[in-house]
């Protein structure tokens, strides 16, 4: 199965593998890495069967004013950024992020800021016989998960879980 980590994040495929058939016909991501997934499968010819999109980053409901905001503490103080990045992503659990840091670039960031999902690139997806599976968090601390499953519900199978936050974890 093809992986795409999230923002500031490497390997940490393993903490999903409960979501994950393994598939060569498979592909993932996490968060920044799941936008990075479904452009990957959404621009590919290759036979893709199942799309697993965890936590999706989803800030398209934000004003304009949030990104900007985000954007300069990022430059003001990556190191702080991105540790509080780290404790959000975690929350509700006190899960320890630090084995799998790979600090982002201001770039990646406002990639991952500023990307619009669009239900006609989804419903294309779909119409290639891909199957598209998002996984939410009721507690996450990064995204609106209720206004991203207001958005995927319609168009994808689409899991909201209690208690969860970000990691898809209690």
């Amino acid at each position: 199965m093809k992986y795409f980590n999230g923002f500031s994040l490497q390997n940490e495929k393993e903490l999903f593998i409960p979501y994950m058939t393994p598939s060569k016909y498979g592909v993932a991501g996490f968060s920044y890495g799941a936008q990075q997934a479904f452009e990957y499968v959404y621009n590919s010819t290759e036979r893709i069967d199942r799309l697993i999109l965890l936590s999706p980053a989803f800030f398209q409901t934000e004003k304009p004013s949030f990104i900007r905001t985000q954007l300069r503490y990022f430059e003001a103080g990556q190191e702080a950024y991105v540790k509080q990045f780290l404790e959000n992503a975690a929350y509700p659990s006190n899960f320890n992020l630090s084995d799998y840091l790979n600090v982002g670039t201001k770039k990646e960031l406002e990639a991952l800021l500023s990307y619009t999902w669009e239900n006609e690139k989804i419903q294309k997806v779909l119409d290639r016989g891909t199957t598209i599976e998002v996984f939410l968090g009721e507690k996450d601390k990064i995204i609106d998960a209720q206004k991203a499953f207001e958005f995927f519900k319609p168009l994808t199978t689409t899991y909201f879980m209690k208690n969860a936050g970000h990691l898809l974890k209690g």
